[in-house]
């Protein structure tokens, strides 16, 4: 038996804001947690420090089924983006703990690996649709076998998804939330012209992508689909807010461009019926907010029954823990479709050395016992948290939007 024998949360900011959870165990192993919830990150280091650690101090690190339960059922208010992210936080932890007390990488725990490596997106922006295709020709020359697409939209003096730096995007970019104005018909006009030049530049063997992010009803969700269906987009992502799964219906009925959604899901249930009643092609929840890889797991199972693809989110604000762990799942699993990957900072990877490595298109989680990550505190240390939100966005009328 190993029992728990210390767990406490490391706060640090090498570029933007992470919470790791760091537990050891009586037998001197050692597994780490992302619990980042990206402008909430205190929530959830509050909820970890004063809430969780205390519970599982002298329990048993290897029952890692019991203790996520025991976590879930047992706190009484159960689900919400701070409590699963806290949840996660310790299942990737136990997982780390399990895979280095057997000396194997995770994925093989889990089965072993589905595939070579997990086929990884990358992000192609820029303020026009020809600075957006420049950028997608250097993804392309890297070997990236799917690309998304965000550009500017005229009219507009910004736009979701453009960043300033070719690789380098962080949203979550002022002290206080940043306001945006938003115009879905100037956005709408605009999409269909980027995905049309996008294709005569980058031929028919690269899928490409695009995200919405929640901004659209779902009839005009369906005509964006209709509109990208003769460039045969690989997904169209969060078209609408699923708070309203019955909304997808609308949009299937419309269009036959694949759909992804779930980014912000932290549950199997937020999912249940958009995967039972085949609303949607690819399921974005991720390890991190959606209570770990236990649970994360329990969702692609139930997607597989379905045909129903994964295709986790992987921005900044997950950490390098969250990567590796998004990795061995991916591999493992046998309904892995594609992980997002966007770069970590310098800075970041420094904080975190980690075993997993791109080529050709392709990312694989290494083989090192465990998740293969771990946290390099001192460094870790010398940069301090810094309070960072996400913006807003509002109508040209003024009337709030979803961002």
């Amino acid at each position: 038996m190993s029992r728990i024998a210390s767990a406490r949360v490391i706060v640090t900011s090498p570029g933007r804001n992470f919470v790791t959870l760091k537990i050891e165990t009586d037998d001197g192993l050692t597994g780490l947690g992302d619990a980042t919830l990206n402008g909430r990150e205190l929530a959830v280091a509050s909820y970890l420090s004063d809430h969780v650690i205390p519970c599982l101090i002298g329990r048993d690190a290897h029952r890692i089924e019991d203790l996520w339960q025991y976590l879930y059922r047992g706190a009484y208010w159960r689900r919400g983006p701070v409590t699963m992210t806290a949840i996660a936080a310790v299942d990737m932890a136990l997982w780390d703990i399990k895979g280095k007390a057997a000396g194997l990488p995770l994925y093989q725990l889990l089965g072993g690996a589905s595939r070579e490596g997990c086929m990884v997106y990358g992000h192609a922006n820029g303020a026009t649709i020809e600075e957006t295709i420049d950028n997608a020709l250097h993804y392309k020359e890297q070997g990236y076998r799917a690309i998304r697409l965000q550009a500017g939209v005229p009219g507009l003096a910004t736009t979701y998804g453009v960043s300033k730096d070719r690789y380098f995007y962080e949203p979550a970019d002022a002290d206080l939330p940043t306001e945006a104005v938003w115009s879905t018909e100037k956005y709408l006009r605009s999409v269909a012209p980027l995905f049309e030049k996008a294709r005569d530049a980058l031929g028919w063997d690269v899928h490409l992508l695009h995200d919405v992010h929640h901004r659209l009803t779902p009839i005009e969700a369906g005509r964006l689909g209709r509109d990208l269906e003769p460039f045969r987009p690989f997904w169209m992502e969060d078209p609408t807010p699923a708070e309203n799964q019955e909304a997808f219906r609308l949009i299937r009925q419309h269009t036959t461009t694949p759909i992804a959604v779930g980014e912000i899901f932290n549950s199997i249930w937020d999912a249940k019926d958009l995967i039972q009643n085949q609303l949607i092609d690819y399921i974005r929840a991720t390890v991190v907010h959606a209570g770990g890889l236990t649970h994360l797991r329990r969702i692609a199972a139930l997607a597989d029954l379905y045909q129903v693809r994964t295709g986790c989110h992987g921005a900044t604000d997950l950490s390098p823990v969250t990567m590796a762990a998004a990795l061995h799942f991916g591999l493992s699993i046998p309904n892995f479709g594609v992980q997002e990957y966007m770069r970590h900072t310098a800075e970041t990877d420094a904080v975190f050395p980690h075993a997993y490595s791109f080529a050709g298109g392709l990312m694989h989680p290494g083989d090192a016992p465990g998740l293969g990550i771990e946290i390099d505190e001192a460094l870790a240390a010398k940069h301090p948290y810094k309070r960072a939100y996400l913006p807003v966005n509002r109508l040209e009328d003024g009337t709030l939007w979803n961002w």
